[in-house]
This record gives structure tokens, sequence and C-alpha cells, in this order.
């Protein structure tokens, strides 16, 4: 049996399996009964490995092992076995958000706090800098940063980027607003990201900006995030931002903001003339 090496790549993606696991798996299936050593001549999977590989498969749920002389296997029919995947995911992935849930009253998570505040209040302000590789990652610090803010929180973004903003930070928006902290966001405003207006408007402050093309936020005049890409230009993955904890530049930044922010339309008028 001859199975493409993208498939096999693939399925290892889709399913968590190594190697000798999918290759077995798929000998398997396509014989629908066998016994491993069969498997392992089909699969070029070394006998010695050819059992291991198949009690793995039957604790995740995707072959049955047959009573009786010679041992026998059977294959889970494939759509069976993504039901059982995601059921032992969603199982898994609970159980590690309780760990961490529990954590979070123990010792544990008083002692990194403890050495995050030592090791911080060691490092030189210059020193509090850092690149963000993929949109990924940026987003999540963005979140983070942004969820800590005590008085503003100004943002300029792209129509893309505003329209990603609904789902990945209208919820922590909310809070802030709950809290008080004044929110700006500018944005080249089009039809295409008419909903996102309407959304982070109920939490924001949003107006409309044609002239300027960037990817910035600041936190209370202290941090700066900026992304150093045009959106439309590259993939996400390739996404990069730089962080910085610099008060005299954010500060800056802010104030330049202003100026232009004075001159600026809401965005909800625009949207309305649209």
């Amino acid at each position: 049996m001859i199975v493409k090496e993208e498939f096999l790549s693939k399925l290892r993606r889709y399913f968590g399996l190594n190697l000798y696991e999918v290759k077995i798996w798929t000998a398997l299936l396509s014989r629908g009964v066998s016994t491993a050593g069969e498997l392992s001549d089909i699969a070029n999977v070394p006998r010695s490995r050819s059992y291991d590989v198949l009690e793995s498969l039957e604790k995740k749920g995707f072959v049955i092992m047959k009573l009786g002389k010679p041992i026998k296997y059977v294959a889970v029919a494939p759509n069976e076995v993504v039901e059982r995947v995601k059921k032992n995911m969603k199982e898994d992935a609970e159980e590690k958000i309780t760990r961490l849930e529990t954590m979070k009253s123990t010792e544990v998570i008083g002692e990194l706090n403890t050495l995050h505040t030592q090791g911080i209040e060691l490092v030189e302000p210059t020193e509090l800098s850092g690149s963000l590789r993929g949109r990924h990652n940026l987003y999540n610090h963005l979140e983070l940063t942004i969820r800590g803010a005590e008085e503003t929180v100004t943002l300029m973004t792209t129509t893309q980027g505003l329209i990603r903003k609904v789902d990945s930070l209208k919820p922590t928006f909310e809070k802030l607003k709950k809290r008080g902290v004044k929110i700006r966001i500018a944005a080249p405003i089009t039809k295409e990201c008419r909903n996102a207006v309407k959304d982070l408007s109920e939490v924001a402050d949003v107006r409309h900006v044609d002239k300027i093309s960037a990817r910035f936020c600041v936190v209370d005049s202290k941090e700066l995030i900026f992304m150093v890409l045009d959106d439309k230009e590259v993939h996400p993955t390739y996404d990069v931002g730089i962080w910085v904890n610099t008060p005299f530049f954010a500060s800056a930044l802010d104030g330049l903001f202003d100026l232009a922010w004075k001159e600026l339309k809401p965005a909800l008028q625009i949207v309305k003339v649209q």
C-alpha cells in the first residue's frame, strides 16, 4: 500500500498521531481487519514496534482488538474516530484548564509572581521590550497589555484590523469601559467594516482616518505596541509587532494622536452616509 507523505502529514496534524501510528492506521483502514504482522509489512513499520503502536491506537479509539488467535485488529470507521478524538481532546483540555485554575489558589502562583516581580526590578527600563511574531502572538500580547489599562487605550488600525478587533478584543473593551477606561480607535471606515463600527462604538470612541496608515496601540501613555508591516501585504503567520515599555515615547505618540484625533469624524457618521 502506498500512501502519499503529504496525506500522512495531514493525518498527523489533524489527529495528533506519530508517523508509525498513521502508517499502521491507514494500512488497517485499507484492510478492515488484519494482524500486527500483516500491518507491519504493509505499512513498512518494524515488527518490534507494531504491537506498541496498535496498543496506542486502541487506547485512542482508532482500532478494536479482536479476541482469538492470532490476534487481529479491526479499524474503527473514520467518522467515529473523529468524534472520539474530539471528545478526548475536549476532556483533556477541560482537565488542563481545571488544573490551571486550581493552581491560582496555591503557593505555586505566588512563588512565580515573586520571581517575576523581583526579576523586573533588576531589569533596565530599556530592556522592557520585545518582538512579537505571528498575528496570533501579537493579539495575545495586545489583549494582555490592554487588559491592564487604568486610564486610556489608544488604537490606530486598518479596516481589516478593525474587523478583527471585534472578535478578539471587544470582551476586554467591555470590562475596561466598566472600569472607566477611555478607549479611542482610529481606522479607515468603509462599508466592509460597518458592522464592526457599530459593535465597537458600544465600548469605544471610533473615528474615521484616511490620510494616515498605521497600526499601533498605546496604553496609559506608558506601553506601546506597533506593527511594522502592512496587514494587506503580509500573511498572518509572518506579521511582526514590537512591544516597548517606554513612557517617554508612548506619551509623545499619544500627544501626536491627540492632534489628529480632533480633526477626525465619528465613524458612525461615516457609516450612515455610506
